[in-house]
């Protein structure tokens, strides 16, 4: 075949291909940022920069983490919302991508319609906990505690509109219970204040009482996992302890901007679920508190809209809101 005829045949094919698989071909074709909207430090700093190694080997190209922190996680998801939907922009999410919809009235962008889900990578338990002095040895017993001082008795959290709050007012509305919430700014000064005395019931991640349970400064009432823990056997379920289905967890994922390409979307999902198979990568997300919970691109998606729901049904019922 002459030159120019196998030249104008190539061109066709490619001009036939299908756009998300000529994309395929040549992604990525250069540096990936992933957009951590927290601050140095924090889970999604940690993860994002756990998963950056063995993708820039696998991907072939660099990763960069970029912190965009502010406004409960808006900036950050903001910057990425407006980012070329090429594959090239990632966004570490949390708790906080689903929870902001149901209680903040104006959103620079819309969780559903502007994002496209990649994977979930790691979660944690919460765990209910108290002071010794409190008159409560189960949850049973805290729930007949609140219900004889309904509005004196305080939760602790690690902040408002996070996933421990919206965690603590559906239990509150299952339990028929008035408890005060009281947000602190993470969960190691919600702890502290707990073990003061200046709250009295703890909702946090799992890791931050373990320490303080062992040597008996809290009392551990349930965890919020469907089953119990290793590192606390003999603490029961919210679920065993008279609330069936009773499962949430702090979460962490990556989604993209909604014009990716399904192919390039496929790859990074690929790409992540693989990293967290790494022994290098695990054992940096159990030293934060966190367990490796990989979900695909399809399984996240649902995942993600059935907690948009939950969160938007519980700030209504509360009146919940955030601005």
């Amino acid at each position: 075949m002459k030159p120019a005829r196998l030249l104008a045949s190539m061109l066709a094919f490619v001009a036939a291909l299908p756009i998300d698989a000529a994309v395929a071909q040549g992604f990525p074709s250069k540096p990936i940022r992933i957009i951590a909207p927290f601050a140095p430090g924090a889970g999604t700093d940690t993860l994002a920069r756990a998963l950056s190694g063995p993708m820039t080997r696998s991907l072939g190209q660099n990763i960069i983490v970029e912190n965009r922190p502010g406004a409960g996680t808006v900036v950050g998801t903001e910057v990425a919302a407006r980012a070329p939907g090429d594959g090239h922009t990632l966004l570490i999410i949390a708790n906080s991508f689903t929870i902001n919809p149901a209680v903040r009235s104006k959103l620079p962008y819309d969780a559903l319609k502007d994002f496209a889900a990649v994977a979930r990578i790691a979660s944690t338990p919460m765990i209910f906990a108290m002071h010794p002095s409190v008159p409560a040895k189960s949850l049973k017993d805290l729930i007949a505690l609140a219900r004889s001082r309904p509005g004196q008795l305080t939760y602790a959290t690690s902040g408002a509109g996070t996933g421990h709050h919206l965690a603590g007012e559906r239990f509150k509305l299952l339990a028929n219970i008035d408890m005060i919430h009281v947000p602190y700014p993470g969960g190691a000064p919600a702890t502290i204040a707990v073990l003061g005395g200046h709250a009295s019931v703890l909702l946090v991640n799992l890791l931050s009482v373990v320490q303080h349970v062992a040597v008996g400064r809290l009392r551990p009432l349930a965890v919020t996992s469907l089953e119990r823990v290793d590192v606390l056997k003999d603490v029961p379920t919210v679920a065993e302890s008279g609330f069936p289905g009773f499962d949430t967890a702090i979460w962490f994922g990556a989604v993209v901007p909604a014009a990716t390409p399904k192919e390039a979307i496929n790859r990074l999902s690929t790409e992540i679920l693989r990293a967290l198979q790494l022994p290098e990568v695990r054992d940096v997300i159990n030293k934060t508190g966190l367990n490796a919970a990989g979900l695909g691109a399809a399984d996240f998606d649902a995942f993600l809209r059935s907690e948009l729901r939950q969160n938007e049904k519980i700030a209504r019922e509360v009146n919940l809101k955030i601005d």
